[in-house]
């Protein structure tokens, strides 16, 4: 969920009484508008780094070095929201696998089980240096395995159904294009569908085995422990919201920005896991139910609203400490270059902000604006025009430079 691994500007000190705003989309701000001569860059000025819902990741680290503890941290960014408790798995489907094949490590108590016939079986020491799963004409799951070298895939069992490996709660190591990546739990190649043929890689993994894959790729590790633990427990909620709101009949989360980014075993980190113990089972719940806790790298000094009611907009004292790079950024383009996103515009002439959601600078988030060109107009949402172009956000405001001009 975070764009934390692509992301200054005074330390600010502040309690957590921001006030929240209203959730209602405020009325339309003035139009702004910027005449575009030919031969014009384009200055966008911006705020933060994400949609800007729920925890602010810098503020979090902000708010922790202010002295915040992690449990005031979350009622901040998430207010309304009650304590609970959880437990149990998660199905996390592994994209880094797009085969069918389910390749993996041979190990010491590796076992394949059938789904179908509920039965396990002990792999051999056989000499094998891989063991995979994949399907045969008739739609059974078959188990093969490899030795050394250019060695031929060699068949040792099949059975109907679906199948997984594990190793008695042991790390199992997937052998992927982009790398080997070592994972808890299970691994399972599961049927996107009753009697399909196709197989995706999904890993059943206990909640807090599946944090500690979690929350160091999500924020650093290294950070203020606070900060860490605030992350873990803003993780473990989305998780468990999402386990409530599945993805698909065979997972309920992924493993990319989609959702969190996932790396398993492979991605732990021992700061992490500290911060994962400290908080143990603890989550956010909304009327006793999981909350959903959406983050991002940075709101730019103001949460931006959402659908759920603890997605409020509100000011951010913690956002702006002198170490977040994205708190405020700018971007330069030449007219041409935003020409060629939309042809049809011929000549861009003027770009004019509609609507804005009225926090912030330049009136807040931009809600909706028009690319007005020599032949035609586009009328887009600030979402669209930060996707087009490759911006952090949709908060931004725009203004020409007047020392670049072309020749």
């Amino acid at each position: 969920m975070s764009l934390f691994s692509s992301r200054p500007v005074r330390v600010v000190g502040s309690t957590l009484a921001a006030a929240a705003l209203p959730l209602l989309p405020t009325p339309a701000q003035a139009a702004d508008k910027v005449d575009v001569p030919d031969g014009s860059t384009v200055v966008i000025d911006g705020r933060g780094y994400g949609h800007g819902r729920g925890m602010s990741q810098y503020g979090a680290q902000g708010a922790a070095r202010d002295g915040v503890k992690h449990t005031k941290i979350v009622e901040f960014y998430y207010p309304g929201t009650s304590w609970g408790r959880v437990g149990g798995a998660v199905k996390v489907r592994i994209t880094r696998n797009t085969s069918s094949t389910l390749t993996v490590r041979a190990r010491s108590f590796l076992r394949v089980r059938d789904l179908k016939a509920g039965r396990t079986w002990m792999l051999p020491s056989n000499g094998a240096q891989q063991w995979r799963l994949t399907t045969d004409a008739k739609n059974r799951a078959v188990v093969q395995f490899k030795r050394k070298g250019k060695a031929p895939w060699k068949r040792w069992k099949a059975f109907g159904g679906e199948a997984q490996f594990a190793a008695a709660g042991r790390p199992i190591t997937l052998v992927t294009p982009q790398g080997d990546v070592a994972y808890r739990g299970r691994l399972r190649a599961a049927a996107p569908a009753p009697g399909s043929r196709t197989r995706e890689t999904v890993n059943l993994v206990s909640m807090e085995n599946y944090l500690r894959g979690v929350v160091p790729l999500e924020i650093p590790a290294s950070w203020h422990p606070e900060a860490v633990r605030a992350q873990a427990v803003a993780a473990r909620t989305y998780a468990t919201y999402e386990r409530s709101h599945p993805l698909a009949r065979h997972y309920q989360i992924c493993d990319t920005t989609q959702c969190q980014v996932y790396g398993g075993a492979s991605a732990e980190h021992p700061l992490a896991d500290a911060a994962i113990k400290a908080t143990k089972a603890k989550i956010l719940t909304y009327k006793g139910k999981p909350a959903f806790t959406q983050f991002g790298s940075s709101n730019g000094g103001w949460a931006a609203s959402g659908t759920m009611p603890y997605q409020v907009a509100k000011e951010d004292p913690y956002d702006g400490w002198d170490g977040n790079p994205v708190h405020q950024w700018q971007v330069k383009l030449t007219d041409t270059q935003i020409e060629k996103k939309w042809p049809a515009l011929g000549r861009l002439t003027r770009i004019t902000v509609n609507e804005r959601n009225g926090h912030g600078d330049f009136g807040g988030r931009v809600v909706t604006l028009t690319l007005v060109g020599s032949k035609s107009k586009v009328r887009l949402s600030g979402d669209a025009l930060r996707t087009a172009l490759g911006l952090r956000s949709n908060w931004f405001d725009f203004s020409l430079d007047k020392k670049a001009r072309k020749k």
